[in-house]
């Protein structure tokens, strides 16, 4: 399933890409990272080092998974495992939200420290 991700994400990539916002929230301990995805938007997900819970607060959408696709309707919580690349089409517009445990507060920095990928 990854291969098929990987190589999905590389031809998205070359396509005109949607403005899909990010709005980073901070506790003592905690760090929410929240997208807004626009309805029809198809986008994959970063691979996260540490597991963390995820929120689908607002609308539908359908995920690939290892057992076929599936669809998820706000409100939806789930543990997202480490080490999975996920992708996801917007059925309708969405909020996703993921919760890590951690006192770091630079954008930056919690990419590298919690996905696979690197600041841009």
């Amino acid at each position: 399933m990854r291969a098929l991700i990987d190589r999905l994400e590389r031809e998205v990539q070359r396509m005109p890409q949607v403005d899909c916002p990010v709005r980073h929230y901070f506790a003592p301990g905690l760090y929410a990272r929240e997208i807004s995805i626009p309805r029809g938007t198809v986008l994959t997900g970063a691979v996260h080092k540490r597991e963390n819970i995820a929120v689908l607060s607002k609308g539908s959408l359908m995920l690939a998974t290892d057992n076929g696709p599936k669809r998820i309707d706000s409100p939806h919580t789930l543990t997202v495992r480490p080490g999975a690349k996920n992708v996801a089409v917007a059925l309708e517009d969405a909020v996703w939200t993921n919760f890590f445990a951690t006192d770091e507060t630079d954008p930056d920095k919690l990419v590298e420290l919690l996905t696979e990928s690197t600041a841009q």
